[in-house]
């Protein structure tokens, strides 16, 4: 597995390696004490999976105070855009975000920590995306920024569609209204 450091400090892209024969593929998706030693110990309690269609955008996601959760996140089934946004005060990348294509061809995860707003586009016919979180869902602290923020200036790629749910359409906030870290 190759951990690639991006330019937000605490946030990687994990890339596994394949080995590939006439039958088809195997790789290792995760192995506890290797993370450890590249991205630190984190104990992972939950893991949830949605498939979505062409076009839904589904973020930017996060659960606040004692509630927000770190993500290794991935793609099994098809191709998304994947965006992190920085939302730790005192980081030099605050208000920044990282964008990485996720798809089934790539096998590419990303590892996101506590502090960020998450989300992700899907680009082809279907997507199944999956995600291992250090602590269960609160729907309490459940937070959501607006998806097209001009503050935060995400160029999600067009797809013939958009398709948003009624909570991130009509009650995620801007930016600036959001709770922090």
């Amino acid at each position: 597995m190759k951990y690639i450091a991006t330019p937000i400090e605490g946030l990687y892209v994990l890339e596994p390696k394949l080995f590939e024969d006439d039958r088809g593929y195997f790789m290792e998706t995760w192995r506890q004490e290797e993370f450890d030693k590249h991205i630190g110990k984190v104990r992972f309690v939950q893991e949830n999976e949605s498939c979505s269609t062409c076009g839904v955008l589904r973020g930017l996601h996060y659960q606040k105070g004692e509630a927000s959760q770190a993500k290794l996140v991935r793609v099994t089934t098809g191709c998304v855009i994947d965006v992190a946004v920085d939302l730790r005060q005192d980081s030099p990348t605050f208000g920044q975000h990282v964008m990485v294509e996720l798809s089934e061809e790539n096998h590419r995860m990303i590892f996101i920590p506590r502090g960020f707003a998450h989300g992700f586009k899907v680009l082809s016919e279907r997507a199944v995306f999956t995600y291992k979180v250090d602590n269960v869902y609160a729907p309490q602290a459940e937070c959501s920024i607006r998806y097209d923020d001009p503050t935060l200036n995400i160029l999600w790629p067009e797809t013939l569609t958009l398709n948003l749910s009624e909570k991130d359409l009509n009650r995620a906030v801007s930016f600036e209204e959001a709770e922090k870290f």
